[in-house]
């Protein structure tokens, strides 16, 4: 995962988390317990296409970031954890979602907070 080319030990990092749909994935499985399928992540996160969500699975999981759990059955049920990587970005993620939570409030007419999925939803479609 490590780019041989900079010298920033955080760069290859930043570049895997600032990948299209990454952090929603990773927020989703966060907030699970237990195994997601394919269908049921694609199902929370609305708007992912089955491809883009394919390739963003593929890459965590070569990250080490997520495990992929294959049942041969008929149909064969494929399944998505936090690998003990990903779970490391937990307290990330918990702080990065307390700072869009804030940045969503200035100039907010009351100062209640939303749900943090729908805080997540807003700031992913900008990153």
């Amino acid at each position: 995962m490590r780019d041989r080319h900079t010298q920033c030990p955080m760069d290859a990092l930043l570049r895997l988390l600032m990948g299209p749909w990454t952090t929603y994935i990773l927020w989703v499985l966060r907030t699970t317990n237990e195994p997601v399928r394919f269908g049921e992540l694609k199902r929370r996160v609305p708007g992912i296409s089955a491809k883009v969500l394919t390739e963003r699975l593929r890459l965590l999981e070569g990250a080490q970031v997520i495990e992929r759990r294959h049942l041969a059955t008929i149909p064969p049920q494929v399944s998505y954890t936090l690998a003990p990587r990903g779970k490391e970005l937990n307290e990330v993620l918990d702080n990065l979602n307390a700072v869009a939570v804030r940045w969503n409030l200035v100039g907010a007419d009351d100062n209640t907070c939303a749900a943090p999925e729908a805080e997540l939803q807003r700031t992913d479609r900008v990153a």
